[in-house]
């Protein structure tokens, strides 16, 4: 078993892996963005979940309203962007499978 608390204190914090699956929880500030038009997972598929906030993301073109409750999954090799368009953080928890960042949360090569 493994357990951590969530803190959504840092812009992005990988939580922990296990076998194939990593856990992340991402920060994004009122105005700010992560990612876009070169943003891609070349080997993991981005499951983004969104625990509070309100936001837009651009994903190969193709835009998608998010705000809390919301589920998004962006394929492996889909260019991506999340935009936070509120006025508070805009936190999301992410999995990827297979995990896409090493321990220095630096991204991972396809199929590594």
């Amino acid at each position: 078993m493994k357990h951590q608390q969530l803190s959504f204190d840092e812009d992005f914090r990988v939580v922990f892996d296990v076998r194939k699956v990593q856990a992340a929880e991402m920060v994004i500030a009122p105005g700010d963005s992560e990612g876009g038009p070169d943003n891609r997972h070349r080997g993991a598929d981005q499951w983004l979940y969104v625990v509070s906030g309100t936001g837009l993301a651009i994903v190969d073109g193709e835009q998608q309203k998010l705000k809390a409750g919301g589920l998004l999954v962006v394929e492996r090799g889909e260019r991506h962007e999340i935009r936070n368009t509120g006025r508070a953080p805009l936190k999301t928890l992410n999995f990827y499978y297979p995990p896409a960042y090493d321990h220095e949360e630096e991204p991972l090569p396809a199929g590594k």
